[in-house]
């Protein structure tokens, strides 16, 4: 096993690393690290949280622009205004210049005009820019711009809005906007109890769903809609709201993202809270990301790096609207679970068959239920239905108390964390007795229950007055929707239980390999192979003995010191594909051999005007299985590292896996389940199993040279990586790097 170069940035491979040197202040999109609060690559570690409670119950609002005359649309906007600073108490001050008053009340011509410190500016105005500049000789805390016309036209509105940013940020005030719109300010229900929903949102048309789950009876406690974020962004709210003892889950709609560590670091607080953030992410095709772009004017980052990202802190990435709402309910009511094993219960056997084939499919665990438990069913079920998982009752109970006993039966199983019902459709009274006995089971465990009601009308007495009812059961009304709910549900309590802080082991001054490794870059050139593998040693990643050598006389010398048989490759920095070209020879086995093999290799270099720092004379490596470990820059996210399936078919496999530094040994080996192929690291077909923690302890070293390199390295390319049988460690058989 090769020693570690990546300090306390692992769980088990425990090698710590010389700390050296001092790192700069750190800068990234607003947020300011202290040396020793950003990592080696000089990102902060941690964020500030805003103090938002001004922002959402403020003790005093100016609406600059406010307007009381019929027809005007700042007169409906100020109109809402009123009312809902009636509804916070906060007390509303007009300002217009030339109005003495708006609905009765007293104004003042400018903000500059404000004789007592106010909270909140809403701002009226379609030029929002001089009125933020004005405000910065005021104590306003926070503000809100309506106005469009920004980054989400394009070039010109881009600059505008970088102005504004700017002013924002002379100013010391926070901003809502530019391109948002009032649903912050909307009329929430204050008649519902239990944890709740807070809802962030680019497009506030988009965040509608989630809020009219009200109706439904499940509590919305915020809405943030962030439009442009020029200043407030997604990740201030979700650090903000994480925070809140009320806020039992996040909801968001994410068109683009401001800044991927910003956003890491809000999901890493909310993950270190143990609160679930459920988020639909457009982006996933080309064509949604290029309208998310013109809508919102930011990056959308490239999606695997995005997906990645947001499971590595858990947050729980959901395609639908329908998905947002059931799943943020779901995670926002339901209890810790207290096992992981699913039970469905159900009034038809097709309908069992169905839904247990989906939940498997989707990675549910449906664990056949002990015999004993079975004896006991067959006390009330007859003893020709199955009621090993799913349980088939074959119609509930209607005229006696037997239903509820089967239902607390099947919850009182310790294997048994998740009792989901499928009623496929109303069948009174039995689905109105089953519909009761559920509820009236799940107020009485700890326990989730769960029923899909598939009824398309939706108007029955048993769903819009029994289960909808009740806040401990959760109700759906698609199978799909269930599973993949109650599947978030396991995953997010499974992941907060073992879940530790990168950010806490992240590594903040350079190693030992830092200095070496920063006298092989050459800016804005590509290395030669054997450039890129002096690269790879000094980071100790093991690389075969090799030489390189400009005469065939040397090929043979060096032949005999590496030991036959040998590879002979061109070694340059214009080189990329060299098998492609025919610049490597394997399996040379004499001097003979070398000395041709040299010629070949000289002459075709020539042939192609392929200019050559010599020949590389390597050792021959065992077999094992071939991986690929690289290293790419992300607009979004800085250095990200890649492991998958290597070798000559690597484009064509696409079997990849990738995390956004920082990571440790844990994720570092959830990246390797990811891959279609990970069976081949397993052995197959009579091969030994390969060395899975050397592979580890390379991808883990090649991070730390991401991190540490940010500066310096665009792109690195570790292919193959031959992974060694088990004990026998794993060899970078080729490189690429190509430098910032």
């Amino acid at each position: 096993m090769l020693g570690s170069t990546h300090g306390t940035f692992t769980t088990d491979l425990r090698a710590r690393v010389v700390a050296c040197g001092e790192e700069p202040v750190g800068v990234v999109h607003g947020i300011t690290a202290a040396p020793g609060d950003q990592d080696v690559s000089g990102r902060p570690l941690h964020a500030p949280v805003p103090d938002l409670d001004r922002f959402f119950r403020p003790g005093s609002v100016a609406v600059v622009g406010a307007s009381d005359a019929e027809g005007r649309p700042n007169t409906g906007i100020t109109r809402q205004l009123l009312a809902w600073a009636e509804r916070v108490g906060a007390r509303l001050v007009p300002v217009h210049p030339t109005r003495t008053s708006v609905f009765g009340i007293d104004c003042v011509p400018s903000v500059g005009a404000l004789t007592e410190p106010v909270d909140l500016a809403v701002l009226l105005v379609a030029d929002p820019l001089p009125v933020i500049e004005e405000l910065a000789d005021t104590k306003v805390r926070f503000a809100v711009a309506f106005a469009s016309g920004f980054a989400e036209t394009g070039e010109a509105g881009a600059a505008a809005q970088e102005r504004l940013a700017a002013a924002v940020r002379r100013s010391g005030l926070r901003l809502l906007g530019p391109n948002t719109n009032l649903n912050a300010f909307e009329r929430f229900r204050e008649d519902l109890e239990g944890p709740a929903v807070a809802l962030i949102t680019q497009s506030g048309h988009q965040g509608r769903p989630v809020f009219t789950l009200q109706e439904l009876g499940v509590r919305l406690s915020h809405w943030a809609p962030t439009g442009n974020e020029a200043d407030l962004e997604t990740s201030d709210f979700i650090s903000y709201f994480a925070g809140l003892p009320e806020v039992g889950a996040i909801a968001c709609y994410v068109e683009g993202l401001k800044d991927g560590r910003s956003f890491l670091l809000a999901a890493d607080r909310a993950a270190r809270q143990g609160v679930p953030v459920v988020a639909v992410k457009v982006g996933r095709t080309e064509t949604g990301a290029r309208t998310a772009a013109s809508h919102t004017g930011k990056l959308t980052g490239a999606d695997q790096v995005v997906d990645a990202a947001m499971r590595q802190y858990g947050v729980i990435r959901v395609d639908g609207l329908d998905q947002l709402q059931d799943t943020a309910t779901l995670l926002a009511r339901a209890r810790r679970p207290q096992a992981d094993g699913v039970v469905v219960y159900s009034i038809s056997g097709g309908t069992g068959a169905h839904f247990a084939d989906l939940a498997t499919a989707a990675g549910l665990e449906l664990p056949p239920l002990p015999q004993a438990k079975q004896d006991e069913l067959h006390q009330w079920i007859p003893e020709y239905l199955s009621v090993s998982n799913p349980v088939d009752n074959g119609g509930h109970p209607v005229g006696d108390w037997r239903g509820r006993k089967i239902i607390d039966a099947i919850l009182a199983d310790p294997s048994v964390g998740v009792l989901i019902c499928p009623i496929t459709g109303p069948f009174p009274p039995m689905s109105d007795r089953l519909a009761q006995d559920l509820v009236d089971a799940a107020e009485a465990t700890d326990k989730l229950v769960c029923v899909v009601w598939g009824s398309p009308v939706g108007t029955e007495e048993a769903y819009r007055t029994t289960l909808l009812g009740s806040s401990r059961v959760a109700t759906f009304r698609t199978f799909g929707n269930c599973i993949g709910a109650v599947k978030a549900y396991l995953d997010h309590h499974r992941f907060t239980v073992g879940y530790r802080s990168p950010f806490d082991e992240a590594p903040r001054t350079p190693s030992p390999s830092f200095r070496k490794a920063q006298a092989l870059m050459r800016p804005g050139r590509r290395l030669s192979e054997h450039a890129a593998k002096q690269l790879l040693r000094a980071y100790g990643i093991r690389v075969p003995r090799e030489q390189l050598v400009t005469s065939a006389a040397a090929a043979v010398r060096a032949a005999g010191l590496v030991g036959y048989p040998v590879v002979m490759k061109a070694s340059g920095a214009q080189l990329a594909h060299k098998t492609e070209l025919g610049l490597v020879k394997v399996g040379l086995t004499s001097a003979s051999q070398v000395r041709d093999a040299y010629r070949e290799l000289t002459d075709i270099a020539r042939y192609e005007s392929i200019d050559l720092d010599g020949v590389l004379v390597c050792q021959m490596v065992g077999r094992g299985v071939e991986m690929v470990v690289g290293v790419t820059r992300d607009e979004l996210f800085g250095p990200t590292v890649t492991v998958g399936l290597g070798g000559v078919l690597v484009e064509v496999l696409n079997d990849t896996a990738v995390r956004v530094p920082p990571f440790g040994e844990r994720e570092a080996r959830s990246m390797l389940a990811e891959l279609r192929g990970r069976a081949l690291l397993e052995g197959v077909r009579g091969a030994p199993p390969a060395d899975v923690d050397a592979l580890v302890e390379v991808v883990l070293r090649v991070q730390r040279m991401a991190l540490e390199l940010d500066g310096d390295l665009a792109e690195l390319d570790i292919n193959p990586l031959m992974v060694l049988p088990r004990g026998q460690g794993a060899v970078a058989l080729d490189a690429l790097a190509v430098c910032r």
